[in-house]
């Protein structure tokens, strides 16, 4: 088979999408089958244009179209396709976007899942949510969680000279986007409350502003118990997890939640909410059950210091992330390029 993917999700790095894109193509090369492009503007409107125009395309008996990242095609594709949708934040959480993006999101993913032959979605929380807001049938959802590289984040890794200047020994970690559904401006109120100040026990954010993300960043350079790093490597990534005292992850709403299954597997204590599919995917995880900030300060000064609860958390995380396996989605991928090549 070959399989065609956008370059937009592919070459440039924009999150759990971008994993997801970059693991399952790897996994097409592997399994000896062709990775193409779906090719890509520096304008969102002239990419969006070109690639319906690429589904438009005759092409050979053996081409599948995968739109990775919920949106893509306009009108119905002429060669066999497949869009990943990964959940509708929205419909739990206000202010995911702006009234407006949320429409054209809306229009964008309705005329994407109208147009491709089939949908993949990540969990059945996603699932359930797709059904709900554009009126897909369930069963013509294919559910297939992501993988994760378990050895990857449980072979021991070294933090960057820059980054081993900066962070002190003992930390919080929060890694991800900064952005209202994350919850970040609440969790950094929580780290400047007197429970969690008294700790002694910073909190670090290693994660690049995404979107309305002015109301936190000005919460996080006010707070001196936060250290903000950006983006970071996939090296410092998993360095950080190892050695954090606590992996924090408050989000709203996760279509997966690819960050806490990596802490998991590097093996240290992670406090999670339950929102979306993270009540499928956070399992030994502290629970954080209040996600305001006076909350996520209870929840968080409970998981630093319950022995007995961080003590269960590292001993049963690596034998449940190992359970997310990416060969196991790979081919429960290729299976799907199959059934709309029939």
């Amino acid at each position: 088979m070959k399989i065609f993917m956008p370059s937009r999700i592919l070459d440039r790095h924009v999150g759990g999408n971008t994993t997801y894109a970059r693991r399952i193509s790897e996994g097409i090369i592997e399994f000896g089958h062709e990775l193409a492009r779906i090719p890509a503007t520096n304008n969102a409107l002239t990419t969006m244009v070109r690639e319906t125009v690429e589904g438009r395309k005759r092409g050979r008996p053996n081409e599948v179209l995968h739109y990775v990242a919920d949106t893509g095609l306009l009108t119905p594709a002429r060669r066999p396709s497949v869009v990943t949708v990964h959940g509708v934040a929205s419909l739990t959480v206000e202010g995911v976007r702006s009234p407006a993006k949320e429409a054209i999101w809306r229009f964008r993913v309705g005329r994407a899942i109208a147009s491709a032959d089939h949908v993949i979605t990540v969990s059945n929380s996603s699932a359930l949510d797709i059904e709900h807001v554009f009126g897909v049938n369930r069963a013509s959802m294919s559910v297939i969680p992501h993988g994760i590289d378990s050895q990857v984040f449980s072979t021991p890794t070294e933090l960057s000279d820059k980054v081993r200047e900066i962070v002190p020994k003992e930390f919080a970690l929060y890694l991800g986007n900064i952005e209202p559904r994350k919850n970040v401006r609440s969790l950094v109120d929580a780290f400047a409350s007197d429970k969690l100040s008294s700790l002694g026990v910073p909190l670090v954010i290693a994660g690049k502003p995404a979107w309305d993300f002015q109301e936190a960043m000005d919460a996080i350079e006010r707070n001196p118990n936060v250290i903000h790093l950006g983006f970071v490597s996939d090296t410092d990534r998993t360095a950080l997890m190892q050695r954090c005292l606590l992996f924090v992850f408050p989000s709203l709403y996760e279509g997966f939640g690819f960050p806490v299954l990596e802490a998991l597997a590097s093996g240290c204590v992670v406090a999670s909410s339950r929102r979306g599919s993270l009540k499928e995917v956070a399992g030994p995880s502290l629970e954080l059950e209040a996600l305001d900030a006076e909350g996520l300060a209870d929840g968080i000064a409970t998981a630093l210091t319950n022995q007995v609860a961080r003590t269960k958390c590292i001993r049963d995380g690596k034998a449940w992330a190992s359970k997310f396996s990416w060969d196991e989605s790979i081919r429960a991928h290729l299976g799907v390029y199959e059934r709309v090549l029939s």
